[in-house]
């Protein structure tokens, strides 16, 4: 059952891959806004999944961070989330990451609950009548 409170902790390696530079988000070899970002929605996503039904999942949203500190190659990244409101199919997460250092980027990440089967039908829907 989803409650207030549930929380996850993920940890990632700054590689040459995720850096501004390869992700085009920018010219510098540190971790990139966008990686950031997509470690923040999978410690999110993955702090819930087990709690859903069978056929659910939860896609994201919304999201509100800031950057405020740049990570080079070969320091470790960690994401700490934390869900902090549940309305209904809508889920809000408290998320920061941190370098070794300290505080790299924090937020708000919003999801919602979705049956996975009958979200993807509308989506091919979609698809098909941009024909």
């Amino acid at each position: 059952m989803l409650t207030v409170g549930i929380s996850n902790e993920m940890e990632k390696e700054v590689t040459k891959e995720n850096t501004a530079a390869a992700l085009g988000s920018g010219m510098l070899e540190v971790f990139a806004t966008p990686a950031m970002v997509a470690l923040m929605e999978e410690t999110c996503l993955k702090s819930v999944q087990p709690e859903l039904e069978e056929g659910c999942g939860t896609v994201g949203t919304g999201l509100t961070i800031s950057h405020v500190s740049a990570t080079p190659v070969g320091m470790k990244v960690r994401c700490a989330s934390k869900l902090v409101e549940v309305d209904g199919r809508k889920l809000v997460f408290d998320v920061q990451a941190f370098d070794e250092t300290g505080l790299i980027g924090q937020g708000m990440h919003e999801r919602f609950i979705i049956q996975s089967d009958k979200f993807l039908s509308k989506a091919q829907k979609k698809l098909e009548k941009s024909k």
